[in-house]
């Protein structure tokens, strides 16, 4: 007993100490990286349109940077990825509550969510491009449609994980529809849907950029074409660094917010 109450009492990392430990991790991997990079680029001695070194995109970012260019293609991305995250999910989530209200309509309708999800995005995006325009409008939806079916699996999958008894207790207690979503199959999806929305998330990102590689002129995806064209390798590099940076950036944000809103399920374990 001593020893098992010895081994509770242990005092647990805190928060930012792991989240410290995890950006010296993340900077220590980004700093073997650009060596092995800088080495690479000192001994094949290949040209910069090939592979440039780590000096010239970072001039090349901070040219575009000071310029304003970088800002403008940046934001125009965001803005793709935000409306997209957000028409995609909440589509999947007002979708697939539906579905999982309706076990006939969930059968009926599992052949075509699997054989659409199915689809390379790459295939489908000029046809939405030549249907709905080479604007803002196309390039959202081809961000949603990405994000839609990964969440709408997980949310399937969080309502079914919601235990029987918990229902039919509710029903005892005459709870309204409403009641039953907000206190007990919201509650018990959350987890299953903050990992969909984190897979989401980063889907997203590529999304956004397919659309803007098919057909736009304005974007990070836009950046990469100019540079592709042009030979501007370093141009290239620093389009699509900055979409790992965004990536990341938006994969640890759903992240916190995972933490935040599962705080209860923490306390709850260390309370048993």
């Amino acid at each position: 007993m001593t020893n098992q109450a010895g081994k509770d009492n242990k005092p647990k990392p805190s928060f930012r100490k792991s989240q410290l430990l995890r950006g010296l991790y993340a900077l220590g991997s980004l700093l073997i990286l650009l060596a092995v990079w800088q080495l690479l680029f000192a001994l094949l001695k290949l040209p910069a349109f090939i592979l440039p070194s780590p000096k010239m995109v970072w001039d090349k970012f901070m040219i575009i940077l000071l310029d304003g260019t970088w800002w403008h293609h940046l934001s125009w991305t965001l803005l793709e990825i935000f409306l997209g995250l957000l028409i995609g999910s909440l589509s999947a989530m007002l979708i697939g509550y539906g579905l999982s209200k309706v076990p006939a309509l969930e059968r009926l309708m599992a052949p075509f969510l699997v054989g659409s999800s199915s689809l390379p995005m790459v295939a489908v995006a000029p046809l939405l491009i030549i249907w709905f325009g080479a604007g803002l409008g196309s390039k959202v939806l081809i961000c949603a449609l990405t994000v839609f079916f990964p969440v709408l699996v997980n949310v399937l999958v969080g309502l079914r994980e919601t235990p029987r008894e918990l229902h039919e207790l509710m029903r005892s207690l005459n709870a309204s529809p409403w009641q039953r979503l907000s206190l007990l199959e919201f509650p018990a999806a959350l987890p299953v849907l903050l990992g969909g929305l984190r897979v989401g998330t980063t889907l997203s990102v590529i999304g956004a950029i397919v659309g803007e590689l098919v057909s736009s002129d304005r974007g990070l995806g836009f950046l990469i074409n100019v540079g592709r064209g042009q030979f501007d390798t370093a141009l290239v590099f620093v389009a699509v660094l900055s979409l790992i940076f965004m990536a990341s950036v938006l994969y640890y944000g759903v992240l916190l917010l995972e933490r935040r809103a599962l705080a209860w399920q923490t306390w709850r374990k260390d309370s048993l």
